[in-house]
């Protein structure tokens, strides 16, 4: 499996676009868990935490139509990210 974990900051107040932007990207191949979070103490920040079947099915994800369409609709929101950390995921609650 593959992991990833990021932080990425927003402009004022957009974080809560850019999570519902993200949250509608909708079935993406090779994603076994895909998790879009606002951060409690912080409300320009969007944390994203990804369980993958392997980094070639993330990589093939971001070719997606409906991802396109996000990056594209998003991005402009996003002022920075400040985490991104590969992880190789074990297994846990609704993991296989």
């Amino acid at each position: 499996m593959y992991g990833l974990i990021g932080k990425l900051r927003t402009v004022e107040g957009g974080a809560q676009r850019l999570a519902s932007i993200m949250c509608g990207i909708g079935e993406m191949p090779g994603c076994v868990s895909y998790v879009v979070a606002l951060d409690p103490d912080d409300p320009d920040v969007v944390w994203v935490t990804e369980v993958w079947e392997s980094a070639d099915a993330h990589a093939a994800s971001l070719e997606l139509e409906s991802v396109q369409s996000a990056i594209a609709e998003g991005g402009p929101l996003i002022t920075g990210f400040e985490l991104r950390q590969q992880t190789v995921p074990q297994g846990g609650f609704g993991l296989t």
